[in-house]
């Protein structure tokens, strides 16, 4: 066979060496998500106590499976970096769809009146759990009262929040003028914590945020509608940074991982963590909700109480939104719970309600809390 002529070989040589100068940067990039993803607080969760009820019905079972849910919390700890307990002001659970991406975004209203697990105090704020159990009794309460199968979780401090608003360049939202001195006085408060100086909003309208202002204004909850709205836009700040990140360049995504990596705490592998990431372009909000769908607020043992209007009933609603179960019948355990906070409470499915959920629950699209 003849040999390839000089020409062809330096040819040859050639295509390689670009090839490589353009791969580089790419196996270098992946390398270094991956060092500072290994940061990240890595928590195991112990599956065999995640309250998971085992009466679910298989085809419930597969139905879940065919996506990625992730329960989320916001922790109120006024400082950075501590994950290990503290209320979960933030109660979230993320929906992915595993063929199509889409998501829905689930905020448990951290006031409602569930059972976080007797050996913790049973029947009370959902949002004890995690103070008085950890991330382990957090997802269990989950798990035990919405009938789920939740075995991952991602916890975020204030920091996280912040720093990821500031390196992506701020969030558009629009500002009432109900929502300034609030927003004003919540950055007066994360600005002494955190050792920052953001300045104060100083008219209403649409305006740049950066990351002490986008994480003040997930915190009012002083306006119309309260902790509801408050839950509203926790979703609208969350829709918001995605989009942005989306469009966002590789540099800056990394920039942000390195940054808030002690401010996060995880049971998601770094491959879990990859894989979600590598799919960010494809993700969309498709819808937004909070739970429960039907309720009313009363004053109980452990203060201002939201409490379900028929456990039951909700989480069938529940299943209906996230999984598309029309006729979900809830577990002998739901059903248990939902007669104890009955009998606690006074109230049921058919006690009237005290607020139009509508009004807080669908935040797809939206940049302000009062549109």
């Amino acid at each position: 066979m003849d040999e390839p002529k000089p020409r062809n070989v330096w040819k040859i040589v050639a295509i390689i060496c670009i090839f490589l100068l353009l791969a580089m940067p790419i196996a270098m990039a992946v390398l270094y998500v991956k060092l500072t993803m290994d940061k990240v607080e890595h928590v195991e969760l112990n599956r065999q106590e995640l309250g998971i009820n085992s009466e679910l019905p298989s085809e419930t079972i597969e139905k879940m499976d065919s996506y990625t849910n992730i329960a989320i919390f916001g922790l109120d700890n006024r400082a950075s970096g501590q994950l290990g307990g503290g209320n979960s002001d933030v109660i979230m659970i993320a929906s992915i769809h595993d063929e199509t991406k889409d998501v829905k975004l689930i905020s448990v209203y951290r006031d409602t009146y569930l059972n976080i697990g007797d050996e913790y105090g049973g029947l009370t704020k959902c949002n004890a759990a995690y103070a008085r159990g950890g991330v382990q009794a957090a997802v269990a309460m989950l798990n035990r009262n919405l009938d789920l199968n939740l075995t991952e979780f991602l916890a975020v401090d204030w920091n996280a929040v912040s720093e990821t608003v500031d390196l992506l360049g701020g969030v558009e939202i629009e500002i009432t003028e109900s929502e300034v001195p609030h927003i004003n006085m919540y950055i007066d408060e994360i600005n002494k914590c955190l050792g920052t100086d953001a300045s104060h909003i100083t008219q209403a309208g649409k305006q740049n945020l950066g990351g002490v202002q986008a994480t003040a204004y997930c915190r009012i909850r002083y306006t119309e509608g309260s902790d509801f709205r408050r839950a509203s836009r926790q979703r609208i700040m969350l829709e918001t940074i995605l989009e942005k990140a989306k469009k966002t360049d590789f540099v800056t995504l990394a920039k942000i991982i390195d940054r808030v990596v002690d401010d996060i705490s995880t049971s998601l592998e770094v491959s879990e963590m990859l894989a979600i990431a590598k799919d960010i372009a494809s993700y969309d909000i498709a819808a937004t909700t909070g739970f429960p769908f039907r309720l009313s607020t009363k004053m109980m043992h452990c203060g201002a109480t939201v409490i379900p209007l028929g456990l039951e009933e909700n989480v069938t609603e529940l299943h209906k939104f996230m999984f598309a179960n029309e006729s979900y019948p809830p577990s002998s355990v739901v059903h248990e719970i939902s007669e104890k906070i009955i009998l606690d409470s006074g109230l049921n499915k058919d006690s009237p309600t005290d607020y139009d959920m509508s009004k807080f629950n669908d935040t797809v699209g939206k940049d302000g809390a009062f549109q």
